[in-house]
């Protein structure tokens, strides 16, 4: 009867277990690579939502992505947005408003969203601003891409692209 007990309470487990490893988060992270330059972001979806000006407030430090905050990692000096950037990892926050983006490279590593952005913003490296355009059509999961020379970053119906070296 015991054995009986303990294949059962065994069986039980291993099924939990594995339907705990199948679900997938609803903001996987994921990395963008280029030429000596690396993204890793939390990727959320749209759902049906309108994502900035409601979802994501325009005018407000943004992580640029869901959960832990955007972090960048140039592999050699390099620029962002015209301006010089020692080889390194960076957390990446975002401005956004209507017609610009302001991005922000910060040394304060592992932050977790912005919430903490007033405290850390002393440790700010560079800022640069880029135009917004609007997408020919609407954008579902976040999606920062790498293509050569630029950072691109499009969701909903917004795109924005600031140099990167």
């Amino acid at each position: 009867m015991k054995q009986f007990l303990l294949i059962i309470a065994l069986l039980a487990s291993t099924g939990s277990l594995v339907s705990a490893q199948e679900k997938k988060p609803a903001s996987p992270r994921v990395t963008a690579e280029g030429k000596n330059v690396k993204v890793a972001y939390g990727q959320p979806s749209k759902k049906g939502r309108v994502i900035f000006g409601e979802l994501v407030p325009y005018d407000k430090v943004w992580r640029l992505g869901a959960n832990e905050a955007t972090e960048i990692t140039f592999a050699k000096d390099g620029s962002f947005g015209g301006k010089a950037v020692k080889a390194g990892t960076y957390t990446l926050f975002a401005i956004p408003a209507q017609s610009e983006w302001t991005f922000i490279l910060n040394s304060d590593l592992k932050q977790w969203g912005a919430y903490k952005y007033d405290s850390i913003k002393v440790n700010n490296v560079l800022e640069a601003k880029a135009p917004v355009t609007k997408t020919k059509a609407p954008v579902e999961k976040l999606t920062i891409t790498l293509p050569a020379g630029k950072l691109v970053v499009e969701w909903d119906e917004t795109h924005v692209e600031v140099p990167v070296k």
